[in-house]
């Protein structure tokens, strides 16, 4: 029961801090060329897999803020995001949950899916917004992995 406890407790958390970074960085957290600070907390899912629907209840609540706010953003990105973390938990089993590639995993899966949701909203063509998306999302996930590492040398933070 203790640990049930302490996950739900870390999932609201994990939720709510990303919830707070999307909103106090909103201005750069939407459109085709987003920088989306509130992605630092990503690669922490290497560690723990619960955390991917701490992410995904973060972006639902997060894209609350969006320009665009929709089913894409409420539905579409949520959904994805909890395939990304699922899926980026996954592969960094493969290397000690490792958080660069926890990171990578899930921004290049973000990324993709950001692209296509802009082409099926703006007709943005992929391949004019996926390499910018791409860039500033793996550029937010390195930067969350080393905090991370860097935390994880103090702490047992999971």
């Amino acid at each position: 029961m203790e640990r049930k406890s302490r996950d739900l407790a870390l999932v609201a958390v994990y939720a709510s801090l990303y919830v707070v970074l999307v909103y106090l960085f909103a201005p750069i957290s939407f459109y085709a060329f987003q920088f989306r600070v509130a992605g630092i907390l990503r690669p922490g899912i290497a560690r723990k897999r619960i955390l991917a629907v701490g992410y995904a209840i973060g972006v639902a609540v997060g894209n609350i803020f969006s320009p665009f706010a929709g089913l894409f953003e409420f539905v579409f990105m949520p959904i994805m995001s909890l395939l990304a973390g699922s899926f980026g938990y996954l592969v960094a089993r493969l290397f000690e949950s490792n958080y660069f590639v926890a990171g990578a995993v899930i921004a290049a899966v973000i990324s993709m899916s950001v692209s296509w949701m802009l082409s099926m909203l703006f007709n943005m063509p992929m391949l004019a917004t996926l390499p910018y998306l791409f860039i500033s999302e793996q550029m937010v996930c390195f930067i969350g992995a080393f905090i991370f590492k860097l935390i994880e040398t103090r702490f047992r933070w999971w």
